[in-house]
């Protein structure tokens, strides 16, 4: 796990400052312009930023959905979620909106789409309406949960397989049977421990809202494992904890963390969109 100190120095040549909010994860960039017509030239640096510190923050940025979509461009190719309304203008943008008339249903340690072949690179976020107080979002780095495992259990899971389940949480809330899910998109299996492909640091990836067990386990084998695997996020000392604003923005790397929408604003409302960037098919290498 890389130090905040250790962080500043990879990114001493960055085009903006670089504020590290925890030893182990998030950093918020400073002085940097999203909607800004070179922001292309800072996109190398922003991407060393965020494999160095996993999620990474956005504070007083007046963008636009086009400009948000055009960051997100830069990263990768961007993915249609299923929950997206089939006649928006951006189907490439998800809108995430809680109010009076409805809870919060994000606030469970989770990465996202780990239902998908291949599942996304890394996600966008960007505050449009908040409520006064609450509605915080919680970041968990998985490369210390899983270096939080004891030496036997890492070695334990190393390798083991896991099958994630786009209707544990999706066949609710689209209103849709799960074999009518499964049929678009059929349970993946996805190592329990993932490589990261561009840091080669092992992470954790297994989580409560998609994954539904362990291939060669008994069913009750395979739940009391997960249930230790999921509590490993909980640790406050691998977390950061963002704090929106109007203009915020969090840009985070499903690969190496999990996340929780705190759901505490009910009844107020909380709007935000959130762009999607593609991703490649999770491998284990010892």
């Amino acid at each position: 796990m890389a130090t905040a100190e250790r962080s500043v120095a990879r990114s001493a040549d960055a085009p903006f400052e670089i504020r590290p909010m925890t030893p182990a994860i998030g950093a918020e960039l400073l002085g940097v312009d999203l909607g800004s017509p070179d922001i292309g030239a800072a996109i190398p640096a922003i991407r060393e930023a965020l494999l160095t510190h996993k999620v990474i923050f956005f504070r007083d940025q007046d963008i636009t959905r086009e400009q948000h979509l055009e960051f997100a461009q830069h990263f990768g190719e961007l993915e249609i979620h299923p929950a997206t309304p089939k006649d928006q203008q951006h189907p490439e943008i998800l809108r995430i909106a809680y109010d009076e008339n409805s809870r919060g249903q994000e606030n469970a340690w989770h990465s996202d789409v780990t239902w998908r072949e291949e599942p996304s690179m890394g996600s966008i976020l960007r505050a449009i309406e908040l409520p006064a107080v609450g509605g915080d979002t919680l970041f968990a780095c998985m490369h210390a949960a899983y270096r939080g495992l004891s030496d036997e259990m890492r070695r334990f899971v190393s390798g083991m397989i896991a099958v994630h389940d786009i209707a544990r949480v999706f066949a609710r809330r689209l209103g849709k049977q799960p074999q009518e899910l499964h049929d678009k998109y059929p349970p993946v299996e996805h190592p329990v421990v993932r490589t990261h492909p561009e840091t080669g640091l092992p992470t954790l990836y297994v989580n409560v809202a998609f994954t539904s067990h362990i291939k060669g386990l008994s069913e009750q084998e395979s739940a009391d494992l997960l249930r230790h695997l999921y509590a490993q996020a909980s640790n406050p000392e691998i977390q950061c904890r963002f704090r929106w604003a109007p203009g915020s923005i969090a840009f985070w790397d499903n690969r190496a963390v999990q996340h929780f929408a705190a759901s505490d604003y009910f009844p107020a409302r909380r709007a935000m969109e959130r762009a999607t960037i593609k991703g490649d098919r999770p491998f284990y290498r010892a």
